[in-house]
């Protein structure tokens, strides 16, 4: 199959009614959103969406976002529809939240990975919008990208992983935000975020004027000290040994003999929750990982840049990747590859670049990739976004030092 690219400008754009027909036929067609490029199927054919599987590499458990054009079409998709719904869809719709609802039977489950809840979201650009009014029917769609890889910000990331896969791309420029929309879930007693995004839980709790949880299986738990019995379940921790020095333990607290100081564990920590069905896009499996393993350095600035030195030092016989802030960048002179995601603390600018960078690691040999975290814990609104996907892109492998 030729992949052919599309220049779209427009809502309007006459090459839009050619890539809804492919839609309609039951094809794929890749497109611009605010958040990330989608990869897009008629959510109401269960074939379409079993190719959408078949092109990323997915997993069929892992539930497909449905993206709608007006909100009338959530009484179609919806078995139930709360007034949460709509007044989260009135302050954000279009824009970058999915909302999770009890599922109708138009919906079928090879869409929603075998769940009886849809997650529906109204993007916020004119190519996506433009698309789904031509193809006439909501359009499935996660990450445009092979599963497990960084997601695609702009057209070429998307020809890279899908060439020869899918008809057609159709090129919106560079995405706005760079990040996947927020996930709400809002079948429970309370509303839950099960993917962080760009709306946080503060938007969210202010306009619906209730408390808004975080799913407990998301939260970024960061372990700064534990001593050799204290169990770890949920990320690899860098602790202090006897002679002060930063030590790596595994996932049961001990130091761990495999791996050189400051290395990850080779256990993921989702892996004692891999029998459990996610309920959200991203909830369970490993995700935006660059080829070569990525480490997570947190702490104070000029202790996550010591550490990261050292450890250039330690392995100068290793090509090793950084990604750190514009401020840093002139230190790490001995490394192999050094990608700047911006100012230390500009997290938008962070958010928006993260993709392309972690895939720019990819265009060098890479034996292993420190990133600084960037001062994530001083920004609210990107806070628990940016923790969750620089964690899957670590594979939860975390350093704290400091």
């Amino acid at each position: 199959m030729q992949t052919e690219v599309i220049a779209i400008t427009s809502k309007d754009d006459e090459e839009l009614k050619r890539a809804g027909a492919v839609i309609r036929a039951g094809g794929l067609v890749a497109f611009p959103t605010e958040t990330v490029y989608g990869l897009g199927g008629n959510a109401l054919d269960a074939d379409a969406s079993r190719r959408i599987y078949a092109a990323k590499g997915r997993p069929s458990d892992n539930p497909l976002i449905v993206h709608i054009s007006d909100f009338s079409q959530v009484y179609m998709l919806a078995e139930d529809v709360p007034e949460t719904a709509r007044k989260l869809a009135d302050a954000f719709w279009p824009g970058p939240l999915t909302m999770i609802l009890p599922k109708s039977e138009l919906v079928p489950e090879t869409t929603t990975g075998g769940l009886q809840t849809v997650a529906l979201r109204m993007p916020n650009h004119p190519a996506a919008l433009g698309l789904i009014e031509q193809a006439g029917v909501p359009i499935a769609a996660p990450s445009a990208n092979r599963s497990g890889r960084p997601s695609p910000t702009t057209a070429a990331h998307v020809f890279e992983d899908m060439n020869g896969k899918i008809p057609i791309i159709l090129d919106g420029g560079e995405v706005e935000i760079g990040v996947e929309s927020t996930i709400v879930d809002l079948t429970g007693e309370k509303p839950m975020v099960l993917r962080p995004g760009y709306i946080s839980r503060k938007m969210l709790q202010e306009v619906l004027e209730t408390e808004v949880e975080l799913d407990p299986a998301i939260v970024v738990k960061t372990v700064k000290a534990c001593e050799p019995e204290t169990k770890v379940t949920n990320e690899a921790a860098e602790t202090k040994g006897p002679n002060g020095a930063a030590e790596t333990k595994n996932l049961n607290g001990e130091p761990d003999p495999q791996k050189p100081s400051g290395a990850a564990a080779t256990k993921e920590p989702e892996a004692e929750a891999q029998h459990l069905r996610p309920r959200a896009p991203g909830m369970r499996y490993r995700h935006y990982a660059p080829k070569a393993p990525l480490i997570l350095v947190q702490g104070p600035a000029e202790a996550v840049t010591a550490y990261i030195l050292k450890q250039i030092e330690e392995e100068k016989n290793k090509p090793i990747g950084v990604l750190c802030s514009a401020q840093t960048a002139h230190v790490y002179k001995d490394a192999r590859r050094v990608v700047v995601a911006g100012a230390f603390g500009d997290l938008p600018a962070l958010a928006h670049n993260l993709y392309a960078d972690l895939r720019d690691f990819d265009e060098v040999d890479i034996d292993r990739i420190y990133a600084e975290d960037f001062g994530i814990a001083e920004d609210a609104n990107l806070k628990e976004a940016l923790e969750n996907r620089m964690m899957k892109a670590a594979g939860g492998h975390i350093v704290t030092v400091g």
